[in-house]
């Protein structure tokens, strides 16, 4: 139950995850948006999958820059992903949650990759604590035209209709897109101007959750901060190897609580 005085969590109930009991290190990113045009991220991204020591991999969201439908995985370049996908998920568990840009991922590439699929927000149930994951989209209430758009998208019929087009003019759709949200990115580069998450309705999510620690993406903030007393956040990295500056981040729990690691670090053989 939300504390009297408290908003009403704009996010629905979570579903509970509870880790595998021979977890022993479990690995968060998000935001890497990638894309044929990101080659040098690509490949981080593919040789940290495959080499990570880490037990599981939970992706929170914007893994692709776009994705317009799960058919698109048969070719180009996201045949290429859901290949490292496939491949790296026969050695750790890959879980993935949809983020604004690649809403559109669905059972079928979930399926196809073996990976686990995510509930935002989902709550997940390791070392004795309760952590609360989400994308972090829909926590950005400054952001009124982005949520607009958001609970279009998202229902079932406009997801029916634009999954009803052809792959080339969805394809054509998305390009478009993403020249139109690099032109308001390139007018205001700055994340730190960019919508954040409303610290109130995060605490309302964690007091329905009774949960202590939120972790979530998109506001490509990284860091770790108290929203409330008794209450954190902690704001995965944004992956950008391709342009500087370069910025590539692991978020890592154990039974010690929260490390945010480089990738050389995340890479790093692990003490026995």
């Amino acid at each position: 139950m939300t504390t009297p005085g408290m908003p009403s969590p704009p996010l629905p109930p979570a579903i509970e995850l509870e880790a595998d009991a021979d977890w022993r290190h479990i690995d968060f990113i998000s935001d890497l948006h990638l894309s044929g045009d990101t080659a040098a991220t690509f490949e981080a991204w593919s040789h940290y999958l495959f080499n990570t020591p880490a037990d599981a991999v939970f992706i929170l969201g914007d893994l692709f820059e776009v994705w317009v439908g799960d058919d698109a995985r048969h070719e180009g370049f996201e045949a290429r992903c859901t290949q490292v996908l496939k491949q790296a998920g026969t050695r750790v568990t890959i879980a993935f949650m949809v983020g604004n840009r690649d809403f559109l991922v669905g059972a079928e590439m979930i399926g196809a990759c073996g990976m686990v699929p995510l509930h935002d927000p989902t709550l997940l149930l390791a070392f004795g604590e309760r952590t609360l994951l989400t994308h972090g989209d829909a926590l950005c209430l400054d952001d009124t035209d982005y949520l607009k758009f958001r609970a279009m998208v998202r229902t079932e019929t406009w997801q029916r209709g634009f999954l009803a087009q052809p792959l080339q003019a969805r394809q054509l759709y998305a390009r478009e897109a993403r020249q139109q949200s690099e032109a308001r990115k390139n007018a205001n580069p700055s994340p730190a101007d960019w919508a954040d998450v409303d610290a109130s309705a995060a605490v309302a999510c964690l007091q329905d959750a009774r949960s202590r620690d939120m972790v979530h993406g998109h506001t490509h903030r990284p860091g770790s901060e108290v929203l409330k007393t008794g209450f954190r956040r902690h704001v995965l990295s944004d992956w950008e190897l391709d342009h500087a500056p370069h910025r590539a981040e692991v978020l890592r729990l154990s039974a010690k609580g929260f490390e945010r690691l480089t990738l050389q670090q995340a890479l790093a053989a692990l003490p026995c």
